[in-house]
């Protein structure tokens, strides 16, 4: 049986976020097809995003010095050209999001507030409803793609493929979804994948459901070029509760220690003095290891908020406290329990500074795209910046790309096999397992022994996948199935990636490399089905990488 084939559309985004949004807003009038999987257009990261938009706008900061803070951060493995073109235009995005209409929180003055956040050497963090900032941003950006007659939206809409033509050169032809509608192809110039993480890969997160590195699959599938995947960011401060179910965990923003709230061990002592100069203002892979660490050793650890809540006040972080009480907890009386927790992948599908991947036609930006921002390590709130950024980068290079005709043809129709759908509780377990997997032996601690525990463990888990019953394909039955099939595919290679990196650097951390070794001042870079061949990222005219860039097989 072959799918229902769509009219064709010029340019379809896949995900919802800030990068997919901002980048449809920015294509208008080009016609765009918006897809998400979840039922309505508020999905995915950004609407849980507690941090701010890090951006140089006071009198005493520069793009300059959030570049430097930014590389600093990142370990010494940023891409100084898109970390610069990232600082850069953080003042104009600011700018224009209040063209918008966004709510930004405002001084007695009547200037914008901002707030200083961890590894930032100067107060560069504007908020929108203190701690609700991604609520805000996504609230701004929705209404505004709601009254853009050129943005067509697809919800309950599952993307399981990028349909390509075959070998030996391989083009885009499209898209494999299922929605409301059955299966369909949905025809397209150009792709963009805006998709969002991986968070759910693991046990302990602070992501959304939905964040199965869906993305980051169906590029890996088609052999996409995929670089430092090797690098989550576990967030040091997740609320820690007795049983989460699975289900991701309240997070307690960096902007609380920004505003003085103090790190505890189990005898109510401070201990982050003693680890780094900037002690709770540490970058977040330094305070993620004193935590974890001291939790792998059976000590509990807290964070006292009392002393933010008395400097900003309980109005500036309205999402924390709720959470807090919904788990029975009462910061104002004292400390409150907290572990880390997976909450950004820094890692993803490579991209030159405009966003174009190594195939033609596909574009990627937001969290499930490498652009080499973030580095190793990720400095606070220039996720949402980085979306908003080269969410606007994608849509100028491929509006360009139309009008001059730089898109190769895109090739004749062809209905492509459907894949069979597995049940979903069967699928559910082994996502379950598969989360316990990477949380035990890929965590924020990492070794040989279990790198390769993970590794053989995952690829039991993959025949197992395999051999499920079938089921009839739904909306209730293929969403599952694919999220189970994204993380079967993009775990191993976290896991090959980790393996790969022999040493310790920012977020990626080895019990039997402890130190960073400046031979591997490089990034990682896999192709699926390839390991064995070493990987290269191969820059476009007139692009540079700077830093070494082949594989370390």
């Amino acid at each position: 049986m072959a799918p229902r084939r769509l009219s064709e559309t010029p340019i379809v985004i896949v995900g919802a976020g800030a990068a997919g949004l901002s980048a449809a807003l920015a294509l208008a009038p080009q016609p765009v097809i918006v897809i998400t999987k979840t039922p309505s257009l508020t999905s995915g990261s950004t609407p849980w995003a507690q941090g701010g938009i890090a951006a140089a706008l006071a009198a005493d900061d520069s793009a300059c010095l959030h570049h430097s803070d930014t590389l600093e951060a990142g370990a010494d493995l940023c891409d100084p050209t898109t970390s610069q073109m990232l600082t850069e235009d953080g003042p104009r995005t600011i700018a224009r999001l209040l063209t918008l209409g966004m709510p930004f929180d405002r001084a007695d003055d009547g200037r914008l507030a901002m707030a200083r956040e961890a590894a930032h050497s100067r107060a560069r963090v504007v908020h929108a409803g203190g701690d609700s900032t991604g609520k805000a941003l996504a609230e701004t950006l929705i209404a505004q793609v709601e009254a853009t007659p050129s943005i067509q939206v697809m919800t309950a809409t599952t993307v399981v493929d990028l349909a390509l033509d075959g070998a030996p050169d391989q083009r885009l032809r499209g898209l494999l979804v299922h929605g409301p509608q059955g299966w369909q192809m949905i025809a397209a110039d150009a792709v963009v994948l805006a998709s969002g993480g991986m968070g759910m890969a693991w046990q302990e997160t602070t992501n959304p459901a939905e964040n199965t590195g869906d993305g980051l699959a169906m590029a890996a599938r088609a052999q996409v070029l995929l670089a430092d995947l090797e690098f989550m960011q576990f967030h040091p401060t997740a609320l820690r509760v007795a049983d989460s179910s699975g289900a991701r965990l309240p997070l307690l923003t960096e902007a609380l220690r920004g505003a003085g709230a103090l790190l505890l061990d189990g005898q109510g002592q401070r201990f982050m003095v003693g680890e780094h100069p900037l002690a709770e203002l540490a970058p977040r892979d330094v305070v993620a290891r004193a935590v974890g660490l001291r939790q792998a050793a059976g000590e509990d650890i807290f964070l006292d908020l009392r002393p933010a809540l008395a400097r900003e006040g309980a109005a500036h972080f309205p999402q924390v406290l709720e959470s807090c009480h919904a788990h029975g907890l009462d910061p104002s009386l004292g400390p409150v329990p907290i572990a880390p927790a997976a909450h950004y992948h820094m890692g993803g599908v490579v991209t030159d500074p405009r966003g174009r991947t190594s195939l033609p036609g596909l574009w990627a930006c937001g969290e499930v795209a490498c652009t080499g921002v973030h580095g190793a390590n990720r400095l606070a709130s220039n996720s949402l910046l980085e979306a908003l950024v080269f969410g606007d980068r994608v849509a100028s290079d491929i509006v360009l790309a139309l009008a001059d005709g730089r898109l190769p043809p895109r090739p004749g129709p062809r209905m492509q096999t459907l894949p069979q759908v597995a049940d979903p509780a069967a699928c559910a377990e082994i996502t379950a397992t598969l989360r316990q997997i990477m949380s035990r032996h890929v965590g924020l601690i990492r070794d040989h022994q279990g790198l390769t525990t993970a590794a053989d463990a995952l690829a039991d888990l993959s025949a197992r996948f395999d051999a499920l019953p079938k089921a009839a394909a739904s909306v209730e039955t293929v969403r599952p199935w694919a999220e189970t099939r994204a993380l079967l595919t993009v775990a191993p290679l976290v896991v090959q990636a980790a393996l790969q990196r022999q040493e310790s650097r920012g977020a990626h951390a080895r019990l039997d490399y402890p130190e960073r070794r400046a031979d591997h001042r490089q990034r990682v870079t896999l192709r699926l089905g390839d390991p064995a061949t070493p990987a290269q990222i191969a820059p476009l005219p007139g692009d540079t990488l700077p830093l070494p860039t082949r594989s370390l097989l």
